[in-house]
């Protein structure tokens, strides 16, 4: 794997503070966030689709609750109809929930697993102090992620219940050995000045 710029942490850092601005992003913001993801590349947006069709029931259900559980002007008239703040809030709040999605399949798909599993093993290195295991916590992660890609897409609620095993037991039977590659290294001086600027301009922008 070659070596990155930046510390895997920094990484992770940064995508979960992309994470936390997303959620304010609204009107031609929201638009143009969208107009941009084809810069993440035709992988990362397989990835994403597969991923927000798995949601597609809950951004269903959260459509209803926005449509027709928020009080304004009806879309149309008649009884029991969507109102125009309904739909407003559900195009905003949908929007910024369907690019969560896209950011988090996009960030598995560029960020290789051994590097995650590194950056993530560095962030929980200071909850030693308070008897927390951070390489356990980094090889439950790798069973989570294994599960979620190896698990069949069910058909229904009952075919979960019907599944003898899972993939997460599979790695742990009998005669079966699962390497876990971690990719470590101590953090540099240009990923405390990049963080310490990015934290920076995180703050701005939520308290602007």
């Amino acid at each position: 794997m070659p070596r990155s710029i930046l510390h895997p942490a920094v990484y992770i850092l940064l995508w979960l503070m992309s994470l936390v601005l997303l959620q304010l992003l609204e009107g031609w913001s929201l638009v143009m966030a969208f107009f941009a993801l084809p810069l993440l590349g035709r992988i990362a947006l397989l990835r994403a689709r597969r991923l927000v069709w798995r949601a597609r029931w809950l951004i269903l259900s959260l459509s209803m609750v926005f449509l027709w559980g928020v009080a304004g002007e009806p879309l149309l008239p008649g009884f029991s109809m969507p109102t125009r703040e309904g739909l407003q809030e559900a195009l905003i709040h949908l929007g910024r929930l369907i690019l969560v999605l896209i950011a988090v399949a996009a960030f598995l798909e560029l960020m290789p697993l051994p590097a995650l599993l590194g950056g993530t093993r560095q962030l929980l290195v200071f909850l030693r102090h308070f008897g927390f295991d951070s390489d356990r916590a980094v090889v439950r992660l790798m069973l989570v992620l294994h599960y979620v890609e190896a698990l069949p897409s069910p058909r229904d609620w009952r075919f979960l219940l019907a599944t003898p095993s899972s993939p997460v037991q599979t790695i742990g039977s009998p005669g079966l050995v699962e390497c876990v590659e971690v990719s470590y290294r101590s953090m540099r001086n240009i990923d405390y000045f990049v963080l310490m600027m990015a934290c920076v301009a995180f703050l701005v922008c939520c308290f602007q």
